[in-house]
């Protein structure tokens, strides 16, 4: 018997409203028993930079809304001092459900596996065919080596522009939730000049 994947539960019509409203009900993978709440993406359908994490957090879970949390808080300022103004992107991530594990009365993040990603990809698909972003910007590790290959190094390749089937360019950098798990605030902040360098660099890819 075959894997269910979301190919299944995809719409016939491919806009964001009718795709966003299918993967409410998708049970393409486990993940939907545990999640609160399928995240999609969010942003204008005309975005110019599309924004690829992994996948939702806790708050973005009990919300709904991607990139809602601390890391997306870190995001927006980074984006900011990018000057590229959140409201001109799109922000979605290849996992749709958060995956967790529990901690006593606490849910930490647990990395999707393989057969997870793939088969959320589906989603992610129809959202960069419908949006066809100028720059596709990979946010971490899971991210860049679902699109750019398993075998792309972050930590070496970030800010490196790539021509994939995605978009004119795509870009790999640091997930921002990787700022708030340093050590030190001058780790943190290193980190934090390093991911505002890299949107700099896809701001530059806009002029």
């Amino acid at each position: 018997m075959p894997e269910r994947s979301a190919a299944e539960f995809l719409p016939r019509r491919r806009t964001l409203a009718a795709l966003r409203e299918a993967a409410a009900g998708c049970r393409g993978c486990d993940l939907y028993r545990r999640g609160t709440h399928t995240v999609f993406g969010e942003g204008r359908p005309d975005a110019r930079v599309m924004l690829v994490g992994e996948q939702p957090g806790h708050e973005e879970d009990r919300a709904g809304r991607p990139f809602i949390g601390p890391a997306g808080r870190l995001l927006d300022r980074a984006l900011a001092a990018a000057a590229i103004a959140r409201d001109d992107v799109y922000v979605t991530n290849v996992v749709k459900h958060f995956k967790w594990t529990p901690q006593g009365r606490r849910r930490f993040h647990k990395k999707p596996s393989a057969r997870e990603i793939g088969a959320c990809l589906p989603w992610l698909d129809k959202e960069i065919e419908v949006i066809k972003p100028e720059v596709l910007v990979c946010l971490g590790a899971t991210a860049a080596q679902t699109l750019l290959g398993r075998h792309f190094r972050v930590s070496v390749q970030h800010g490196e522009v790539h021509r994939t089937r995605f978009a004119e360019h795509t870009v790999a950098t640091i997930h921002p939730s990787s700022i708030l798990r340093q050590p030190t605030s001058e780790d943190r902040r290193r980190e934090m000049e390093g991911l505002t360098a890299d949107l700099k660099v896809v701001a530059g890819l806009l002029r």
